[in-house]
């Protein structure tokens, strides 16, 4: 049955990403998000089968939860990271291939993204042959210029 949910899935999504003309590295992204969900509800169906009661997968999920707030609450920047790196994913016009340029007092960066993680854009700079990684915030909260894109 979950076999049957992936295949259907990934042709759902080539389907999807081709009509709208998303990047294929999005792509990957959003069928990773659809198999976490689907493996999380095969992996508490499977629990339910075995007999474990939904008050014992409530404690346990509410006890990981806990200790998963407190370590985002006691590292606040990795939480707003991946904060940014949502927002950028969904809303920001800067893709992979482009090259922005970072406008701020302090320093002038301007080079070519080559990866959007989670928590950081890497960029090529060419002046040195440099890579450099910029926090997510730090791109979500400076303006940026976009002086080419790949398109």
């Amino acid at each position: 049955m979950l076999s049957v949910l992936v295949i259907f899935t990934k042709k759902i999504t080539k389907s999807y990403v081709i009509k709208n003309a998303i990047e294929p590295h999005r792509r990957k992204i959003i069928l990773n998000l659809f198999y976490l969900i689907y493996y999380v509800f095969a992996f508490f169906l499977v629990l339910i089968i075995l007999g474990i009661e939904f008050k014992q997968i409530g404690v346990f999920a509410s006890s990981i939860l806990a200790v998963l707030g407190v370590g985002f609450f006691a590292q606040w920047s990795i939480l707003s990271n991946l904060t940014a790196s949502v927002i950028l994913f969904f809303y920001h016009p800067m893709r992979i291939g482009d090259t922005i340029k970072i406008i701020d007092k302090e320093y002038d960066l301007t080079g070519e993204v080559k990866n959007i993680t989670g928590f950081y854009v890497m960029l090529y700079i060419p002046e040195g042959n440099r890579k450099i990684t910029i926090p997510n915030t730090v791109i979500l909260y400076k303006s940026i210029e976009l002086i080419q894109n790949q398109k």
